[in-house]
C-alpha cells in the first residue's frame, strides 16, 4: 500500500467517525514560545487541549508534518529513527475516550490496513486496568500479547498539569529485524517490534503535591507514524525502503563514490536530513545560529559533512530539493510553490559551509590525532569555539565528530568563550567610536538629557556642556564649530536607522546655532553638532532648541512607512522576514531584511499595493509603554534580545495592522505619509535583501519623472502613450514568431538525425529497441531527437546519449504499449547511468540522467538491449 493511500485512508476513516479533517499546520509553532518546532500531531492543537481556545469541532483528525531532534544521533544507525516524519492523529476534546479510541484504532489496523493479526502486539501502562479490560475482554487481544510497561514508556506527562497513561500498537517485523537476544520483546530497543500507533489517554492532572487528580474533561491524543505504518504495509524493515524515501536514498547512492566502504549510515543520514531541511525551509525557517534556525543549520551542515564522507561533490543537497518536491509536492503544494526559494536557501548554506568544511576538518582531525597520542579525553572548549566562530561548525556537529573518537567537549569552556564574544560585541555597540571617542565625551558621562521631541518641536532648555573644536569650553561665540549638551531637547539623535534632527538653538541674548546633526554620545547623552551663526553663550545659559519642521515631517513619514513595509513584507513573503537594518531619512527610506531570493515584480507590486492601501485607511499611529513580555504576547515585531528593558518598552501601533518596538518618531495617522513607491530592490549579502522607497512629494516627483520616460519611449517608437503596450506586443509577437521558426528548424535537424538512427533499431522479443549516441549539445535537443524517434516508430524503447560540456547526458522513453508489457524507462536509464558514473530517474515512460565518464558511454548504451530483454522476461 502506497504512503499516499495510507495517509488518505486514515483521514477518510476518522472523517466517517465525525472527525473534522484539518490540514497540516506549519512546522513553526504559532504563538507558542515553549516550542521551537512542531514535534507531534497534538502540538498545534495544544490551545484546544488546555481550554485556551474553543476547538472548531470536538473531534479532529490530521496528518501533521513534524521535526524532532532528540534522537538525531540515532538517525541512520537504525531503520526507524528520523528527525522529519508525518504523524497521523485523531483527537477528542472532551468527547469520546478510551473505549472508542482503542476500538477504532484496532478496527482501522485490522480491517482498513489489513495488517496480519499474528504480527500485532499491544502495550499498556502497567496500572491501567481499564485499558487492559478493553483490549482483552472487549477487543479480544490475548493477555500474553498485551505488554505492561512502566511510567517511562507508557505514561505521558510534562511537569504539572494534564497527563495520562498510553497504549501502543506494535508491529512485529520478524526475528531477522531483531537483536537476537533471549529477552527481546515489546519494549526492546531494537528494530523488531515497531511502534506504529500511540494512544494517549489524558485523564489526570498532576498537582504540585504530586497527587494525580481525575480530570472532568478527558481528552484523546493519538499518533500513528506514517513512515512506520508504511514499513509494515510495504513489508520492509527500514523507513529508507518505503516508497516516499527510497527514491532519495537511491539517488544519493547513485552519485556516491562506491569505493568508500560501508555507506549505509551516511547515505541514510543525508537522505533523512534532505527531507527535513526541505520542509523546514518551505515553512519559513532560515539557517542561523540560534533557535529553530540553528536546528536547520545543524541538519544541513551535518548532511554536507556526511555527503563529503560519501565522496559526493557539488551542491548535492540543493539538487535533492527537486526530488523531495517531486515525491511530496502533491500532498504538500508549498514544496512546489516555493521550490526555487528552497533551492536558493539550501544552495547558499551549502556553499557557505563547503568553503570552510575542509579547512575546519583539517584542524579538527589534527587536534583529535594529537589528543589520542597524548591520551586526552576532553576536547578544548576554545578550539571548539574557533571551529564554531571561524569555520561554521555547529557545536553539536563538532561534538558528534569527537564522540566518534570517544572524546568529549569541554562545553563549559566553549560557553565562556561564546559569552566573552557576545560581551565584546555589546561593548563595541555601546561605544561604537572606540576608546578615543569614549574619552572625548568623558566629562558628560554623568549628565542626562530629557528627550521631549515626541510631542513638541520647540523646547526651552539649559546649556549643560559645550565642546569647541573637540575641547570643552565655558562658552561659545560666532564662528565656533560646536557640540552642545542640553538638559532637555526636542532633537532626535540618530538611532534605529532614523537620521538625527537638524534645526536651530537660539537665546534671548542673540545666540543662533545652526544644528547640522544630532547623535548620542557613548554614554547616552544627546549631542547637538553645528556652527554658531550669531552671538555668544555660556554654560548654564537658557536657550531655545527648535527642530526643522519640514525635515522632521519627512522623517516621520519615512519611519512609519518602514513599519508598514515590514508588515507587508511578512504578509507577502512569510514570517521569516525580519529587519536587518534601515535608513529613515526625510526624502527616502531604506529597509534591509533577511530573505533568500530576489523579489519578483508581482511580489513587489503586491507589497507596494498593500502599503498604499494601509496609508489610505488613515490608521491612527500611537505609541505606548508596556512590558517586554506583554509586547511579545501581543505579537509586536522586534529583535527580542537584551537591548530592551524587560519592564518598560515603547511600542508603536499602526491601528491593528502592525505593532513594533520602536523609539523613533512617527506620523499621527498613516494618511500623512502620502504616496508610497518602491524605487529599488537588490541583494546586499548572503540571505539579505534591500528595498529602497520614497514617500510623499518625493514619490510624486518620481512618478512624474517615470511618466516622462514613458512619453519619450513612445515618441521613439512613433506611437502614443496609449498605444505603447500595443506596440510592445507587436514586437513581442514578432520575437515569438522568430523563436518558433528556430524551434521548427531544430526539429527538422532532429528529423534528419533520426533518419540515420532508424537503421540501428533492433527487435527484442517483439519490442523495437534503439540505443545510440547523438551529436547534440543540450538535453533539450536530445529530447527533440527522442520525440522524433517515438513519432517515427510508434512503439519503441529508446535510450539516447550525448556528451555536452564534458559530461554525459541521457534520455530514455518507453511507449505506453511497452510499459504495459513491463518495460520501465526509469529502471533502464538508472542502470545505464550507473555505468557512466552517474545517476538519474524519472517515470516508467520517460526518464533522464547524467554521468561523469563520456568514454564509457558507447559500452553503456550497448547494455540497453539486454536490459530490455531482462525486464520483459521478468514481467512474464
Amino acid at each position: 500500500m502506497q504512503s499516499s493511500t495510507i495517509r488518505q485512508l486514515f483521514l477518510d476513516y476518522f472523517s466517517s467517525k465525525d472527525h473534522l479533517v484539518m490540514p497540516s499546520f506549519s512546522l513553526i509553532p504559532q504563538n507558542d514560545p515553549t516550542l521551537l518546532l512542531i514535534g507531534a500531531g497534538m502540538a498545534p492543537l495544544k490551545p484546544y487541549f488546555t481550554g485556551e481556545k474553543k476547538p472548531p469541532h470536538p473531534r479532529v483528525v490530521t496528518c501533521q508534518k513534524c521535526i524532532r531532534t532528540p534522537d538525531i544521533d540515532r538517525v541512520g544507525h537504525t531503520g526507524r529513527h528520523a528527525t522529519f516524519f508525518e504523524m497521523l492523529g485523531n483527537f477528542s476534546f472532551g468527547d469520546y475516550f478510551k473505549e472508542e479510541a482503542i476500538y477504532w484504532a484496532w478496527d482501522l489496523v485490522l480491517n482498513g490496513y489489513r495488517l496480519p493479526l499474528e504480527r500485532l502486539w499491544v502495550s499498556i501502562y502497567k496500572d491501567d486496568e481499564e485499558a487492559f479490560k478493553i483490549w482483552n475482554e472487549e477487543i479480544g487481544v490475548p493477555a500474553d500479547r498485551i505488554a505492561r510497561l512502566g511510567k517511562e514508556d507508557n505514561f505521558w506527562e510534562i511537569g504539572l498539569g494534564p497527563c495520562g497513561p498510553c497504549s501502543e500498537i506494535y508491529y512485529d517485523l520478524g526475528e531477522e529485524a531483531g537483536c537476537g537476544k533471549p529477552g527481546c520483546a515489546v519494549g526492546c530497543d531494537c528494530d523488531r517490534y515497531l511502534e506504529i500507533w500511540n494512544l494517549v489517554f489524558t485523564q489526570f492532572s498532576r498537582e504540585a503535591s504530586g497527587e494525580l487528580v481525575e480530570l472532568k474533561q478527558k481528552n484523546i491524543d493519538t499518533g500513528a507514524g506514517l513512515e512506520r505504518l508504511a514499513m509494515a504495509l510495504q513489508g520492509v524493515h527500514s523507513l529508507y525502503d518505503i516508497d516516499i524515501v527510497k527514491p532519495l536514498y537511491e539517488h544519493f547512492q547513485g552519485i556516491a563514490d562506491q569505493s568508500r566502504g560501508n555507506q549505509q549510515v551516511p547515505l541514510r543520514i543525508v537522505t533523512e536530513h534532505s527531507r527535513g531541511t526541505t520542509f523546514m525551509i518551505a515553512d519559513g525557517v532560515i539557517p542561523s545560529n540560534e533557535g529553530r534556525g540553528y536546528v536547520l543549520r545543524r541538519l544541513l551542515r551535518r548532511a554536507v559533512r556526511f555527503g563529503k564522507l560519501l565522496g559526493i561533490g557539488g551542491n548535492f543537497l540543493t539538487d535533492a530539493v527537486s526530488l523531495v518536491a517531486d515525491i511530496m509536492g502533491e500532498t504538500y503544494p508549498q514544496l512546489n510553490e516555493r521550490h526555487n526559494y528552497i533551492r536558493q536557501v539550501v544552495k547558499l548554506e551549502e556553499e557557505k559551509f563547503q568553503e570552510t568544511l575542509a579547512q575546519g576538518m583539517d584542524i579538527l582531525d589534527g587536534y583529535l590525532e594529537k589528543m589520542q597520542e597524548d591520551g586526552n579525553e576532553v576536547f578544548p572548549g576554545d578550539i571548539a569555539f574557533k571551529l564554531y566562530d571561524t569555520y561554521g561548525f555547529p557545536l553539536d556537529l563538532t561534538a558528534e565528530i569527537t564522540a566518534e573518537k570517544g572524546i568529549e567537549i569541554d562545553r563549559e569552556a566553549f560557553e565562556d568563550h561564546l559569552k566573552q564574544q557576545q560581551e565584546r560585541g555589546r561593548a563595541a555597540a555601546r561605544i561604537s567610536g572606540g576608546d578615543e571617542l569614549a574619552e572625548k565625551y568623558r566629562d558628560v558621562e554623568q549628565l542626562s538629557t530629557e528627550f521631549t521631541g515626541y510631542h513638541t518641536l520647540e523646547q526651552e532648555a539649559r546649556l549643560l556642556k559645550a565642546l569647541v573644536d573637540g575641547q570643552f569650553r565655558p562658552g561659545i561665540k560666532k564662528g565656533d564649530q560646536v557640540e552642545l549638551v542640553l538638559d532637555k531637547t526636542p532633537f532626535y539623535a540618530e538611532a534605529g536607522g532614523q537620521v538625527g534632527d537638524t534645526g536651530e538653538i537660539r537665546s534671548a541674548q542673540g545666540l543662533i546655532v545652526k544644528v547640522e546633526d544630532t547623535f548620542y554620545s557613548p554614554w547616552g547623552q544627546i549631542i547637538h553638532r553645528g556652527k554658531v551663526q550669531e552671538g555668544r553663550a555660556s554654560v548654564g545659559d537658557t536657550v531655545t532648541a527648535k527642530v526643522e519642521d519640514l525635515r522632521r515631517r519627512g522623517i516621520t513619514r519615512s519611519h512609519t512607512a518602514t513599519h508598514i513595509l515590514h508588515r507587508a513584507l511578512r504578509n507577502c513573503l512569510g514570517d521569516h522576514v525580519n529587519q536587518a537594518g534601515s535608513l529613515v531619512a526625510p526624502d527616502r527610506l531604506r529597509f534591509d531584511f533577511n530573505h533568500f531570493a530576489g523579489l519578483t515584480t508581482e511580489e513587489l507590486l503586491t507589497i507596494e499595493k498593500e502599503a498604499n492601501q494601509v496609508i489610505l485607511l488613515n490608521l491612527q499611529v500611537e505609541a505606548s509603554i508596556t512590558t517586554l513580555d506583554k509586547a511579545k504576547e501581543i505579537g509586536a515585531t522586534a529583535i527580542f534580545d537584551d537591548k530592551y528593558e524587560a519592564d518598560a518598552v515603547r511600542m508603536v501601533s499602526t491601528g491593528d495592522y502592525t505593532q513594533e518596538l520602536c523609539g523613533g518618531t512617527h506620523v499621527s495617522a498613516t494618511g500623512e505619509i502620502g504616496l508610497f513607491k518602491i524605487v529599488a530592490e537588490e541583494g546586499i549579502g548572503s540571505g539579505l535583501r534591500r528595498i529602497e522607497a520614497s514617500v510623499g512629494m518625493n514619490s510624486y516627483k518620481k512618478t512624474v519623472d517615470r511618466e516622462e520616460v514613458v512619453k519619450n519611449i513612445a515618441n521613439s517608437l512613433n506611437t502614443s502613450e496609449n498605444r505603447l503596450q500595443e506596440k510592445f506586443d507587436e514586437f513581442l509577437a514578432e520575437s515569438k514568431t522568430q523563436a518558433k521558426a528556430l524551434k521548427e528548424l531544430k526539429q527538422k535537424i532532429a528529423a534528419l538525425e533520426v533518419k540515420s538512427l532508424l537503421d540501428a533499431v533492433e527487435e527484442v522479443d517483439g519490442a523495437k529497441v534503439l540505443s545510440a549516441t547523438v551529436a547534440v549539445d543540450s538535453i533539450d535537443s536530445l529530447r527533440l531527437v527522442m520525440d522524433e524517434v517515438k513519432n517515427s516508430l510508434g512503439s519503441v524503447a529508446v535510450v539516447l546519449g550525448a556528451v555536452a560540456d564534458g559530461k554525459v547526458i541521457l534520455v530514455g522513453a518507453v511507449t505506453k504499449d511497452l510499459v504495459k508489457r513491463g518495460l520501465q524507462a526509469n529502471a533502464i536509464i538508472k542502470e545505464v547511468a550507473r555505468r557512466v558514473g552517474g545517476g538519474g530517474g524519472g517515470k516508467p515512460d520517460l526518464a533522464q540522467a547524467g554521468g561523469k565518464d563520456p568514454s564509457a558511454l558507447p559500452d553503456a548504451l550497448k547494455t540497453v538491449k539486454d536490459l530490455v530483454r531482462d525486464q520483459l522476461k521478468s514481467a512474464g
